[in-house]
């Protein structure tokens, strides 16, 4: 903790090192090359590489925010100002899409430099990322979590072969990049099944096991075919009990409870008789034609 801490600070005073060339910047309105931001900025350089003692050293990074000329690159400032203004789940979002795009585990700073949220110094952010179930944290490094811990082909077909049930394709689409494209050789291969569920028209996977390939000759499959099942399924389960079989479903029971919860939701929905309100005019004001031959002074 006392290594983060040291991180943190440092970060602190850079961030400092860079507001302060950036109102200098906007003060000189873009004019005149008297000064180059590049000589302040240089330190900031250093944080990815300088943690010395602990950890293992960073991946390489594109251009850091700490390296950008902001005397001539104003949208970048303006970006940097809008992200750190943004709503906290939207920044926990973008740090999401990083973490997830390099699959690597990167400090504060680094997640700074990528995509400009200031992990280190938003407490909000921070606990929000930490706390987060698609995020590990290990104390310093902030990394993606995917649901399911794959890192390849061979993983994810013994992943499926346990999952006789079959999982859906959008539960394993984060485990790693080209996951996709490993279900689509697998499937080309036969050694899984590819279904799409009726309501949803999401992707089911399923194992194929080769064990279950049985050869079945024509006239067997003839006959099968042949056969025609009832219509009524109670008629299958009758006829699954006189071969000895207990059937897994009671149609007649079911029915019955269909009917009695039907009976009491219909008694529940009768519609009540209207009553005429008070308010309503009793008026044959829109039929004059019936009070044509009515002497006019009868209401006298």
């Amino acid at each position: 903790m006392a290594e983060l801490s040291r991180q943190l600070n440092k970060f602190k005073q850079q961030q400092q090192a860079l507001t302060d060339v950036a109102v200098a910047a906007a003060k000189r309105s873009g004019g005149g090359s008297k000064k180059k931001p590049p000589v302040a900025p240089a330190a900031p350089a250093a944080p990815p590489g300088g943690g010395g003692g602990g950890g293992a050293a960073p991946s390489p990074a594109p251009p850091s925010i700490s390296n950008l000329t902001f005397q001539n690159d104003k949208e970048k400032l303006q970006m940097i100002n809008q992200v750190r203004r943004s709503p906290t789940m939207a920044q926990v979002k973008r740090v999401l899409d990083v973490l997830l795009e390099t699959r690597e585990a990167l400090l504060p700073d680094e997640i700074n430099n990528r995509c400009f949220v200031d992990v280190a110094n938003n407490k909000e952010v921070f606990e929000t990322l930490k706390n987060n179930v698609k995020v590990s944290f290990d104390g310093q490094r902030f990394s993606y979590k995917a649901k399911h811990g794959l890192k390849n082909k061979a993983e994810l077909l013994v992943q499926l072969r346990k999952c006789t049930e079959g999982m859906a394709l959008s539960e394993l689409r984060d485990a790693y990049p080209g996951i996709v494209s490993d279900v689509q050789e697998l499937k080309a291969s036969g050694e899984i099944r590819v279904m799409c569920n009726s309501d949803s028209q999401e992707e089911i996977l399923y194992p194929d096991d080769p064990r279950m390939k049985i050869k079945v000759d024509e006239d067997i499959a003839k006959l099968c075919r042949s056969i025609e099942l009832p219509t009524d399924f109670v008629l299958v389960e009758r006829e699954l009990q006189k071969n000895g079989v207990r059937p897994m479903t009671n149609s007649v029971l079911r029915r019955e409870r269909m009917s009695l919860l039907s009976a009491q939701q219909g008694g529940s929905k009768q519609k009540k008789k209207k009553k005429i309100s008070k308010r309503t005019k009793y008026t044959n004001i829109h039929l004059p034609e019936l009070f044509k031959s009515v002497p006019s002074d009868v209401g006298s």
